[in-house]
């Protein structure tokens, strides 16, 4: 079973005094000592990143590891990516993540990780990533629309409240005919897809929601989603 977990905003980077995304991801794995490895490629693998990565997760039962591509470990990627349990992407520039999956052909690797039931998951810009197409902030100015990499269908848009231009920019793009109807998440909200249908809707805090979003006839339409939240779980 192919699974994504896709993040709003939220987990080590953002609440980490938090850890209920984190540990609910961990878990998917069905795995004591799940092998997790972080893709902080949209920082520009930024140093101080990684480094947050390994001292949360060191304190869950896992083996972590990170990849970057601007000093990769090996040259054989694919086999590395494919010996993981659990691929955690980072936030930063989504474009400049594209782009560089794209170069290296992490793009095809991922899509292989995820069909053999490697659990792909992210915030922001990695959350992002796995749709068709999500709203953000990667080219300066405001709020545009991105293609993605379509292994789910519609689009995303992370930060549904965490940051005031995020709905209002959804709602422009969507009347605009920039962006098709998708899903939106707040911070602290994740979705989970099992295959491609959406699986369950869960939240780090009791307030996060997320909400499906189309446009008909011009005219947006939110239906909001109540995510179970992790507090009564773990």
């Amino acid at each position: 079973m192919k699974h994504i977990i896709a993040m709003g905003g939220g987990g080590f980077s953002m609440e980490p005094e938090n850890p209920l995304l984190d540990l609910y991801i961990l878990r998917q794995s069905g795995s004591e000592q799940p092998k997790i490895c972080f893709l902080p490629t949209a920082s520009g693998d930024a140093d101080g990143y990684i480094q947050r990565f390994y001292k949360a997760f060191g304190e869950h039962a896992c083996i972590p590891s990170h990849l970057s591509l601007f000093n990769a470990p090996t040259k054989d990627l694919e086999d590395y990516v494919l010996s993981k349990d659990i691929i955690y992407v980072g936030g930063g520039n989504t474009r400049n993540l594209l782009v560089l999956w794209k170069e290296w052909g992490l793009d095809r690797i991922l899509r292989t990780a995820w069909e053999q039931g490697i659990i792909l998951a992210g915030l922001s810009a990695g959350s992002i990533c796995w749709f068709e197409e999500g709203v953000t902030d990667s080219i300066p100015g405001e709020l545009n629309g991105l293609a993605c990499l379509g292994f789910l269908s519609g689009s995303n848009c992370p930060h549904y409240d965490g940051e005031a231009d995020r709905r209002p920019s959804y709602h422009r793009l969507m009347q605009a005919g920039k962006i098709s109807g998708g899903i939106a998440t707040d911070d602290g909200a994740a979705i989970h897809y099992r295959d491609q249908e959406l699986y369950r809707v869960i939240g780090s805090r009791p307030e996060a929601k997320a909400y499906h979003v189309d446009c008909i006839d011009g005219q947006v339409m939110e239906s909001e989603i109540i995510p179970e939240y992790l507090g009564n779980m773990f």
